[in-house]
């Protein structure tokens, strides 16, 4: 079989067996890793462009023609993988002089293109968007300043978000229809959602055209009533700006957000009564072109129903309803068949797998089933009936690609066995393009058949693999620990002339939130190369994921329900105090870093294990998860109001005396994720508890950290000296940025 062909590439790549237990080697050279390097690319991987997959056998890619710069859409060949025509250039328009968007109407004969591009949130942006017809070749503006514009099914029309209200602009008439007119901004929003719902339930456009493009279905968000945050932004003049918008915290009130029906010939709304809810987390059209389908979620989130609405009758009924004693996440999953039967993923068994329902919510099989996580859907083949998943069948730090009938027979392992595997599949699923890379080696892309056979390698990153053995690396060295009663994920990196008769100051990393994964078989991030950086430099760095964190079923995962951060805690203390225990750790000098959560998590540790922990550093932490938004906050504590105790045992902002240890704190002024009051609150308590620390403050840059000239640079400089001020006093490696 043509896979043998990828495995031998595989072998090529790492010089000999793939393994990843403690005794795997790599090859170690002379050059020492810096941070200049892991900040400039010298350790970036080639990655492919991402790929629009379109009807039939083909896909097209946004690229920029070298001699002449324009921006062209192009069109392949998924068999072939060879370029077959150029759809569109920007060289060949006169009204636009490039554009960094693109997107294609149900038969491709029309692309929207978009340009001019400001950013609102993390997902969400406005722009100047542009209608192409490929057979004339005409092109015609659809709006400036407009969100989310998506064709008709019948091509006719374009649906858009401007200012907080819906338009429809009619091409067969030239003429602009306004669906909705009480838009106002931190007041009222239709069609797009609010800044929670972006955030939490990922996703911003709120409308969805019926398939028969006579009705458009919408949210609309009141958030009149939810309160106001803002932050002022330093900017470069005299006076700074205020970002205002409003942010519902834990306890808070949320915006009322409704469900209507747009009928395009009556040009009339009708508001859909769902029953009692708090939130609308997904809309989406059945095959039946009149029957739209509703999901809605109590404030808990541990109830969640399906609703069919019928958009003739503006009325709806209950679909499915599914309920769980914590939470229910929210997925894209749902698929509907010919019959509109359909497919729905869920963890009512104790682990996510895929189920078949007919459109009267009865359950017809399950199909997936074993003590094991599907973690991806990819789709359906009605022609094969055959279903395309992602799962962690072959080990929870493992991803492999699957097919298996409708009917939960013949399942087959279509990727490699171990390490990371993500497919793109074809619109039709007859091929993918598999992404693989494990620990010790980098992605490679390359094309399968939609029956496993492996076509093609596409790259491989054998240069990135021959760059780096002229590098001081170390190998993550993959095990479990036994940490109260569970088997915890670790992996652990070591200096390359590592002593076991030496002690070695230890590190140690992690996320820790619901659901998350840091220690998988994978590549290396940009953090992997700081750890290694590090372990070169005398250290040794550990990551444990512990309780709550996720693909090890439901009730590993929701263990810390309503005592988010307590267990987690625990464990990464508990397993700190036993990896002292092992002769070559000082269990004098043992520090823990983490992002975010992980920062919430940092700063607990340092505080509540001071027995074991001398340093800690702490990036855009929550300090109290009062302070965050309802929806992802609520998920696992409940409301402040119910769960006080949840909130506030293990919020660091009420046991800042328990500070002993050295301990940075950082953060973005500019975070609208996790504001910078956490930090702010934190440096309160501390002061009020005459402790002393270390921040850096970085003005205007959100929750990543990482906008304007060097900025990641600089903070992994200040984060680097802290440690071997603090931590690894032996090595004496205080750093200065160059240039």
């Amino acid at each position: 079989m043509k896979k043998i062909f990828i495995l031998a590439t595989i072998a090529l790549l790492i010089g000999c067996k793939e393994n990843t237990d403690s005794s795997a080697k790599l090859t170690t050279g002379t050059k020492e890793i810096t941070l200049e390097k892991i900040w400039d690319g010298t350790f970036s991987p080639k990655r492919m462009n991402a790929l629009n997959s379109m009807n039939g056998n083909f896909y097209s890619l946004l690229n920029t023609d070298k001699e002449t710069k324009a921006t062209t859409v192009d069109k392949y060949s998924y068999a072939t993988l060879e370029k077959i025509e150029t759809i569109v250039s920007s060289a060949n328009l006169k009204e636009l002089e490039n554009f960094s968007s693109y997107s294609f109407n149900n038969d491709e004969t029309k692309i929207i293109l978009g340009t001019n591009f400001e950013k609102i949130f993390r997902h969400s942006y406005k722009g100047t968007f542009y209608a192409y017809d490929i057979a004339s070749k005409k092109i015609s503006l659809i709006g400036k300043e407009i969100q989310e514009p998506v064709f008709s099914p019948d091509n006719k029309k374009v649906a858009y978000a401007k200012d907080n209200n819906l338009f429809i602009k009619d091409f067969s008439r030239n003429k602009i229809t306004q669906v909705t007119k009480d838009g106002k901004k931190n007041s009222i929003i239709n069609g797009i959602t609010d800044w929670v719902y972006e955030e939490e339930f990922a996703f911003v456009r709120a409308f969805e055209w019926s398939k028969n493009s006579k009705h458009l279905a919408y949210l609309r968000f009141d958030e009149s009533n939810v309160p106001t945050f803002s932050m002022d932004m330093v900017g470069k003049g005299n006076y700074p700006d205020q970002q205002v918008f409003k942010y519902p915290k834990a306890g808070e009130k949320n915006a009322n957000v409704t469900l209507h029906m747009y009928s395009v010939s009556s040009r009339n709304s009708k508001k859909i009564a769902l029953g009692k809810y708090e939130y609308i987390p997904r809309i989406k059209w059945s095959n039946d072109a009149d029957v739209l389908v509703a999901t809605t979620l109590n404030r808990h989130q541990n109830n969640l129903k399906l609703y069919k609405v019928n958009a003739l009758r503006a009325n709806s009924t209950l679909l499915l309803n599914e309920t769980d004693k914590a939470y229910i996440d929210i997925t894209n999953n749902l698929t509907f068949l010919n019959d509109n039967s359909f497919i729905w993923t869920s963890e009512k068994d104790g682990y996510n797998h895929i189920y078949h329902y007919d459109f009267n919510g009865k359950l017809i099989n399950q199909i997936t089933k074993g003590d094991w996580e599907v973690t991806r859907y990819y789709g359906f083949n009605k022609s094969k009936k055959t279903i395309y998943y992602q799962s962690v069948e072959t080990g929870s730090t493992n991803r492999g690609v699957y097919s298996i009938g409708l009917d939960g027979q013949n399942k087959k392992l279509l990727s490699n066995e171990n390490g990371q595997n993500t497919a793109a599949f074809s619109k039709n699923l007859n091929y993918f393009i598999n992404t693989f890379s494990s620990s010790e080696i980098p992605p490679i892309y390359s094309l399968f058949s939609g029956e496993g056979e492996m076509l093609k390698v596409i790259k491989d990153n054998t240069e990135l693999k021959e760059e780096l053995e002229d590098y001081k690396m170390s190998p993550k060295e993959f095990s479990t620990i036994n940490i109260n009663g569970n088997d915890l994920n670790m992996w652990m990196v070591k200096p390359a002339d590592f002593n076991e008769n030496k002690k070695y100051p230890m590190l140690m990393f992690q996320y820790s939130g619901p659901g998350s994964q840091q220690v998988g078989n994978k590549w290396n991030a940009a953090n992997d190369y700081w750890h290694n950086m590090l372990a070169q430099q005398g250290m040794i760095v550990v990551c444990v994921d512990g309780r709550g964190t996720g693909f090890k079923g439901a009730e590993f995962k929701k263990s810390t329900y309503l005592n988010l951060v307590k267990y987690e805690t625990e464990d990464q203390i508990a397993a700190a105090k036993k990896l002292a225990e092992r002769s070559y750790i000082d269990e004098n000098n043992i520090g823990i870093w983490g992002w975010s959560f992980g920062g919430h998590m940092s700063t607990n540790a340092l505080l509540k294990g001071s027995d074991i922990f001398t340093t800690a550093i702490a990036v855009a932490p929550v300090t109290s998860w009062r302070f965050y938004d309802t929806v992802y906050t609520e998920r696992f504590l409940r409301t402040p109001q119910e769960n006080p105790s949840g909130y506030d045992d293990n919020s660091p902002v009420n046991y800042a005396e328990k500070l002993k240890g050295n301990y940075l704190l950082v953060h973005g002024t500019g975070d609208d994720n996790v504001h910078v009051q956490n930090s702010y609150r934190m440096i309160n308590s501390l002061i009020e508890a005459n402790k002393q620390f270390d921040m850096f403050i970085v003005p205007d840059r959100t929750h990543g950290i990482y906008k304007g000239k060097n900025t990641r640079l600089n903070l992994y400089t200040k984060m680097t000296n802290f440690i071997h001020e603090n931590l690894n006093k032996k090595s004496n490696k205080s750093i200065e940025i160059k240039g």
